[in-house]
């Protein structure tokens, strides 16, 4: 763990209750404040129509910046995202983009109030710019926000804030991504909240600093621009509505959203189980050279209607893979609002009410400066996300008013690489960085009543797109082998996971010289985006540099190469933290990751996998060996062959766990009057010995409820882990010294999975404790 510095606490926020936060800022910073019997006078018609401008406004914000931006980023991608918020930060409304951009805003609007409302103060006309992820605003330094001050007749009325992820800041590797560096003096620098525009005019001297820390400046500076922009349109709307009903009438509308979404949130927590869940889950080498898994651990304990998260028990900071306080808290925000408030308003800061986080400091979800927290976003944070969006989905998926809800987990993470170097095309010579963000179209988890979405985007970003290949070749110095949906990514289950895709670029035919390449992506071992309910995880991501290809840029090509075969040459196997380099006769393949399954695969109806195949969605080879399915010559199911190659699975899982000797409990549909369900496998039923769960496919008693007391009387079986799929990662000795397992928990009698995961040898059985079902 890196030293820490003196007065570095000074540059750090945490939620704070608003009386407290009041008696903070200086006297001499006025507030718009109204009363609670004020915030409950606005009509019902007033408030439809006052909250629906102000969701529109947040979306004219996005127009805006994208129109102004010269970012691929921006234009391409929507890697951003705003946010409307009362006097003391808290968000009243956020855009539907990045999410996990929004999730720590208020902290860093709470960190500008009490350290800038006396010096250098607050004003008028004025707004900040802030990348420190300590304070809020950003996951890492690469995430800028604007933070822009709203006054009306003298008084801090309220905040806007745009925030962009921006492709070049500065630090020693272009993209300002560093895999090696040991702490935050390695990567770009952070900045705590700095006047960038005083009285409505933008100051050259701190705009010229900001820029000059990039090897972009020219877009840096234009998409500063654009986020300056983007406030001052939103500032003017804001004040034409508060001259058109008042400024009371418009902060008690706003003080209602936040209200209305807290309490919908709660009584939705009241109709779920009491208990607590938790989850394990792994980030892939801290830093270039490192070997090791680091675990991130999670307990949620919900009580009527309030979410507790614990991550205690998480690995100490170490390496790259760190993020401060509020990407913990990010992480949080954008898995709960897709998944528990997506019928709900996002008036953010009413359903950050409703959650709190225990966390030991100096750990990878919760790192002291200066750690290196350049991976913040698609490593800790997003992780983290992750692990809470499996314990949500476990609560979820034991209430069977809530089961339309549950999903298993979406694509993982992102797969990052950063391709830098120097265009020549058409005789020229200008610098250029972009990550590939192809990996954008991930796919999302497998629902209890669907399958995931095939490449459709990211839980976290709900506005994300893939960018146009066209527009790619165009801005950059490469040309597109193919861009496609990856037969068998998609995890394995009753319900399939959506598939996820993979790209192979070249360099453009007229380019010369090494590209640079940055890359970083966790799920390469021990996959992110698990299964559900018995469900398989997706595909492990992948990343390659074949080298020295039989085609380097397609000259005299009479047939476009379709696979890696096609390519030929050497393969390069990329880390998971580390640089490499792109010549002219090498091509760059990254495989992202696709959504987990829900549910054991041998449950899937055979024509849903006869439907896969012709669709290239499975491969009839995974058909039989993941799924049971036989097919006759004309594709046709084979259902005699079918059951038995089932039967011989399942058999197979009996043999493995040790189970010899006994036979298989057939599978049926077992009358269970009275049971109440915990997931699509396990139900409990009451007995004078308390309450005993059962295997809702044999009716098989496995064990006491109490505690999770069942688990131990599940069996068990650890293989290779391609066994949970052709799309795994075969040898994780590449990336780790860790020995890796795919490990499944089975009803003893059927042997339906109900747990499926790759992870270490070592990892901790499910240790959960459903406490109330009314």
């Amino acid at each position: 763990m890196t030293s820490k510095i003196p007065g570095a606490d000074e540059f750090t926020s945490r939620p704070i209750p608003r009386e407290e936060l009041l008696r903070q800022i200086s006297p001499t910073l006025p507030l718009h404040q109204i009363d609670d019997e004020q915030a409950g006078q606005v009509n019902a018609l007033t408030y439809e129509v006052v909250r629906h401008r102000l969701w529109a406004i947040t979306q004219e914000m996005g127009e805006t910046l994208r129109r102004m931006s010269g970012s691929h980023v921006v234009t391409e991608s929507n890697d951003f995202n705003f946010s409307i918020c009362d006097e003391l930060g808290e968000q009243v409304q956020v855009g539907a983009y990045n999410v996990g951009l929004i999730g720590s805003m208020d902290l860093a609007i709470v960190w500008t109030l009490r350290n800038r409302s006396d010096n250098p103060g607050i004003t008028e006309g004025d707004m900040f710019l802030c990348n420190d992820p300590w304070i809020g605003g950003g996951l890492h330094q690469n995430d800028a926000a604007v933070l822009a001050p709203i006054f009306h007749e003298g008084k801090l009325f309220g905040w806007t804030t745009a925030i962009a992820h921006q492709v070049d800041l500065g630090g020693p590797r272009p993209g300002s991504f560093s895999p090696s560096a040991q702490d935050v003096f390695g990567e770009a620098v952070p900045t705590p909240p700095m006047k960038v525009v005083r009285g409505g005019v933008l100051q050259r001297d701190v705009a010229d600093a900001w820029v000059r820390r990039s090897r972009l400046p020219h877009m840096v500076g234009l998409d500063l621009r654009a986020k300056v922009a983007a406030n001052k349109n939103a500032a003017e709307q804001i004040l034409r509505l508060i001259d058109k009903y008042g400024a009371d009438t418009v902060k008690a509308v706003m003080r209602r959203m936040m209200d209305d979404a807290e309490g919908r949130l709660r009584a939705k927590l009241k109709t779920l189980p009491d208990g607590t869940w938790t989850a394990v889950g792994y980030q892939e080498q801290s830093q270039t050279g490192d070997r090791n898994l680091h675990a991130i651990k999670v307990a949620m304990t919900k009580e009527a209607d309030r979410l507790v998260f614990d991550f205690r028990g998480t690995a100490g900071q170490t390496g790259i893979i760190n993020c401060p306080y509020p990407g913990l808290r990010a992480g949080i925000v954008f898995t709960m609002l897709p998944l528990l408030a997506g019928t709900i308003p996002w008036a953010a800061g009413g359903l950050m009410r409703c959650f709190e986080i225990i966390t030991d400091e100096d750990t990878i979800t919760n790192a002291s400066f200066p750690a290196a927290v350049g991976k913040g976003p698609f490593g800790p944070a997003w992780g983290s996300g992750n692990l809470v969006a499996e314990v949500i989905a476990k609560m979820l998926d034991a209430e069977p008013d809530h089961r339309d809800d549950v999903q298993s987990i979406c694509n993982g993470t992102t797969d990052l690489c950063v391709v830098s170097g120097v265009d020549i095309r058409g005789g020229g010579s200008k610098g250029f960085v972009s990550p590939i963000f192809d990996v954008m179209a991930g796919g999302y988890g497998a629902q209890v009543h669907h399958d995931g979405v095939d490449t459709g985007g990211r839980l976290i970003i709900p506005s994300a797109r893939a960018p146009d290949v066209e527009m790619t070749e165009y801005l950059y110095p490469l040309v597109a082998l193919w861009r496609r949906e990856q037969t068998d990514s998609g995890g394995p289950g009753r319900q399939r996971g959506g598939m996820s895709g993979s790209v192979c670029y070249v360099q453009h035919p007229d380019q010369t010289g090494m590209m640079s390449l940055v890359i970083s992506g966790t799920g390469k071992v021990a996959n992110q985006n698990v299964g559900l309910a018995g469900g398989y995880p997706g595909n492990s991501q992948l990343d390659l540099v074949m080298r020295g290809i039989d085609v380097p840029q397609l000259a005299g090509a009479t047939a476009i190469p379709t696979d890696l075969d096609d390519i030929g040459g050497d393969i390069e196997v990329l880390p998971c933290e580390g640089e490499s380099n792109l010549g002219p006769g090498d091509a760059l393949y990254l495989h992202w990751q696709a959504g987990g399954g829900y549910g054991d695969p041998l449950l899937r109806p055979a024509e849903k996998v006869c439907d896969d195949v012709l669709q290239a969605r499975v491969s009839p080879q995974a058909a039989k060996d993941v799924y049971g399915v036989v097919f006759q010559e004309d594709t046709r199911v084979d259902v005699a062959a079918t059951e038995e190659t089932r039967r011989m699975l399942r058999q197979g899982r009996a043999t493995d766990a040790g189970l010899l000797g006994t036979g298989l409990v057939p599978i049926s549909t077992p009358d269970l009057n009275g049971a109440r369900r915990l997931d699509d496998n396990l139900a409990f039923m009451e007995s004078p010995e308390g309450r005993t769960v059962v295997c809702v496919r044999c009716s098989t008693e496995i064990g006491p409820l109490a505690e999770g007391a069942f688990v131990a009387e599940l069996a068990r079986r650890d293989s290779p882990p391609t066994h949970a799929g052709p799309q795994i990662w075969h040898d994780p000795s590449v990336y780790v010294d860790t020995e890796v397992v795919f490990r499944q928990l089975f009803c003893p009698g059927c042997l339906t999975t109900v747990n499926s995961r790759v992870v270490p040898a070592d990892h901790p059985l499910p240790d959960d404790d459903y406490r109330r079902w009314g």
